[in-house]
């Protein structure tokens, strides 16, 4: 199972850095024109949402179970 997770944690991060990457080369380094594309769509917007939502509850769990 760790193998199958390790996969998992490689993919998820080649897979969005590999389109960020390729975003960066064509646009630069545009934080504006980023959020502005990320966020025109309603399905983009949901998704960076869920994302947002997910890391801020992430960072609340370790903090509380960490110590």
């Amino acid at each position: 199972m760790k193998y199958f997770y390790g996969a998992l944690c490689i993919l998820g991060a080649l897979l969005p850095y590999g389109m960020l990457v390729s975003w960066v080369i064509e646009n630069g380094i545009n934080i504006s024109l980023l959020i502005a594309e990320a966020t025109s769509t309603r399905i983009g917007a949901f998704a960076w949402l869920d994302v947002l939502v997910s890391g801020v509850v992430l960072i609340a769990f370790i903090l509380a179970e960490g110590t």
